[in-house]
């Protein structure tokens, strides 16, 4: 048995090498821009040079060697890509509702490389997003991490391979609405909600002694021992517990916040980073001491009665409590526009240049475990770049060219009109000549297409 998983790890360490062997890194001089590295200050008048994907230099009077281009930024601003540290962009589906707990299906399995949305996030600068499960679980689905390298047809090209695992879980009326009034079974109430967890994890350390046990009496002789039939569903559960998954929970109210910390702590989990946190605030020192952090919306709250209080000042204090704090989208709309969410901190909190854009660089990479390979302009991280005209948190900012491991996804001077690379099936086209009955035809559809997407989007927020 040992060696059969050996070898499954083999495979897959192959698999894994194989399909990062086979993205496209890029080489590139950056020359004369502004450049905010985020972590090591701004840099007047600098350059940044790019080889085969990793930055190698950072400084002034750089040479691009022979056959790498040289871009001249005089008077722009050069930044980290943008990391949207929670979206749904490129996926086909959301939600596994059938069960409180589903932690066995992977977003990984449903990405979609060909959403356009993908590129319409580059050309708000984002590089990296985190594609998220919905919220209808109290344990979610395995969520993805994505580089936005737009073009690839091949789904694991845009999946980052060396990224941490993480996994989706949620609180309050999204799985109570889900399960416990729609479907008539627990959760039906935040203590139920507890109870899903606990019971969860609780079975997962008897399912892991199970394993232990076989395995200890597997290495004796004349051992008959039959091993425990295997469930990926617990299995998922084990691996949080052995601190091999990074938990991302959907979140709003101060109380259930400070339930999931507790039960956390009780399990010895403090891979945690609270998703929405609207009610962050009132528990900021507790989310600082014990999590990983929140990622929140700049100010968006009071659609449904749990997220009626909140502030914009939410990301200033849970940042001035030493909170890891990040600025999220979660809409395909609003991730083109998170260096203007970012800005608004500094409305409503008087954040510093550095802390607004961390929140959507460095403090984002640390939530989802990659910050040692991307977040900030630093000598040997992966080149994923930003070129602005205007300084990022100006609201007259306009990214001009996205660059990806120093390959150029997005230019806004030399890309087409319509950068599709396939029309979706789905997408509702307006016939050219359109009688009465295909008039009303087309308005009912879209009042029904418009019931379904307000029930998405009441489970997904």
């Amino acid at each position: 048995m040992k060696k059969f998983n050996y070898f499954l790890a083999a495979l897959l360490g192959l698999s894994i090498t194989y399909a990062s062997a086979q993205t496209k890194k890029g080489s590139v001089l950056i020359k004369n821009a502004t450049v905010l590295t985020v972590t090591e200050g701004t840099l007047e008048n600098s350059d940044v040079l790019v080889q085969d994907g990793i930055i190698k230099q950072v400084g002034q009077n750089l040479s691009a060697p022979s056959g790498v281009e040289t871009v001249d930024a005089t008077g722009k601003y050069l930044m980290p890509g943008i990391i949207d540290a929670h979206s749904h962009v490129a996926l086909d589906v959301v939600n596994e509702a059938t069960a409180p707990i589903v932690a066995e299906v992977r977003m990984r399995d449903v990405v979609n490389p060909f959403e356009v949305g993908i590129y319409r996030a580059l050309a708000g600068g984002v590089t990296i997003s985190h594609a998220m499960h919905g919220s209808a679980n109290v344990v979610g689905g395995q969520n993805v991490t994505l580089k936005h390298r737009w073009g690839s047809e091949d789904p694991a090209d845009i999946i980052m391979q060396d990224a941490p695992r993480t996994i989706k879980f949620a609180l309050g009326e999204n799985p109570t609405r889900v399960h416990g009034r729609g479907r008539g079974i627990q959760p039906r109430t935040r203590m139920g909600v507890e109870a899903i967890l606990r019971n969860g994890f609780n079975e997962a350390l008897q399912y892991k002694k199970a394993w232990e046990d076989y395995n200890n009496a597997s290495s004796q002789k004349g051992n008959t021992k039959v091993a425990p039939e295997y469930d990926e569903r617990l299995q998922t559960l084990v691996d949080i517990l052995d601190g091999k998954i990074i938990i991302h929970c959907h979140s709003y109210r101060a109380d259930e916040i400070y339930m999931l910390i507790n039960v956390a702590s009780d399990f010895g989990i403090d891979k945690l980073v609270f998703q929405h946190t609207n009610e962050g605030f009132k528990v900021a020192p507790e989310i600082a001491e014990y999590t990983m952090g929140a990622s929140v919306f700049a100010d968006w709250w009071a659609y449904k009665f749990e997220v009626y209080y909140s502030t914009a000042f939410n990301a200033a204090i849970l940042t001035e409590n030493g909170a890891i704090t990040s600025i999220n989208s979660d809409s395909a709309e609003l991730i083109r526009h998170l260096y203007h969410e970012a800005a608004k901190t500094q409305r409503y909190g008087g954040m510093t240049d550095e802390q607004a854009l961390s929140m959507i660089t460095i403090n984002p990479a640390r939530q989802l475990g990659i910050a040692d390979k991307v977040g900030s302009i630093e000598v040997g991280k992966q080149a994923d770049l930003v070129l602005f005209e205007g300084h990022p948190l100006s609201v007259y900012a306009i990214p001009q060219q996205t660059y990806v491991d120093g390959v150029k996804y997005f230019d806004i001077e030399t890309d087409a009109d319509d950068q599709r690379l396939r029309v979706s099936p789905t997408e509702m086209v307006e016939p050219i000549f359109m009688t009465e009955e295909d008039h009303q035809c087309m308005q009912g559809a879209e009042l029904y297409f418009s019931d379904i997407s307000q029930t998405l989007f009441n489970i997904n927020y």
